[in-house]
């Protein structure tokens, strides 16, 4: 799908929502709080500014922000847990303005985290910056997945092969998949006015992941810590432009 000026225009606007709620919610998160409350401040944001959640009621999704703490991957339900020192949080969220979305995610550290939780969470984050990176029209869409895996094995760790990015634009979820990972096929060339949501989930221990009863919630299959990051990127003649950036 090529997106037009216009419509790249209005996903700048969503992903500005979807900044704030970076934002605000890396601010609240800290010993003590729920993350029912967490999931509070990013409901606040999305009414102040007059956008929609594109994540509540998504086939049934009770909450505006996903929160994973630890062992858990992605889909996290906000709820009673209370976030603790030495926790890592992924917060994934979402925005609608005039039908068009963003969708990014962070992992924060919480308080003195150990080692190996510091260093998943900054390989993390840089494998999704390397990924950005080559995010140039004219490349490849699985050139992504080949630098975000680079990054992440070269820390050590492994990147989730279940759940990967997308397409997005006028739905959150749009072909084609994004993985974080080489597929073995380079994909199609990347061109001006794509955008893509790339989002890579790497795991201290296996790659290997496990649906909780809730029918949301992934873990890790070993028990091990997970990160996850994600922004919104639109490729234009300039290279790439991150719409969710704060």
């Amino acid at each position: 799908m090529i997106r037009s000026p216009e419509e790249i225009e209005k996903m700048r606007r969503a992903g500005r929502v979807v900044a704030e709620i970076l934002e605000r919610t890396r601010a609240a998160v800290r010993p003590g709080v729920t993350t029912r409350e967490v999931d509070a401040v990013a409901r606040e944001v999305l009414e102040r500014r007059g956008a929609r959640s594109n994540f509540l009621n998504y086939h049934g999704f009770p909450a505006v922000i996903c929160t994973s703490p630890n062992d858990m991957i992605v889909h996290g339900i906000p709820g009673e847990y209370v976030v603790k020192d030495g926790d890592i949080l992924s917060v994934d969220c979402g925005a609608i303005v005039e039908g068009y979305h963003g969708d990014a995610a962070y992992t924060v550290a919480v308080g003195e985290v150990s080692d190996v939780a510091r260093r998943l969470v900054e390989a993390t984050e840089r494998s999704l910056w390397a990924g950005i990176d080559v995010m140039h029209a004219g490349n490849r869409l699985h050139d992504i997945g080949r630098e975000v895996q680079r990054v992440a094995e070269a820390a050590g760790f492994s990147v989730v092969r279940k759940y990967v990015g997308h397409a997005i634009g006028t739905e959150m979820h749009e072909e084609p998949q994004v993985p974080n990972y080489w597929p073995g096929t380079p994909g199609p060339r990347l061109k001006v006015g794509n955008v893509y949501a790339v989002e890579p989930m790497v795991n201290a221990g296996s790659y290997d992941t496990v649906e909780l009863d809730d029918g949301w919630s992934v873990v890790t299959e070993d028990g091990q810590l997970s990160a996850h990051f994600e922004h919104t990127i639109a490729v234009t003649e300039d290279g790439p432009e991150v719409l969710t950036a704060p």
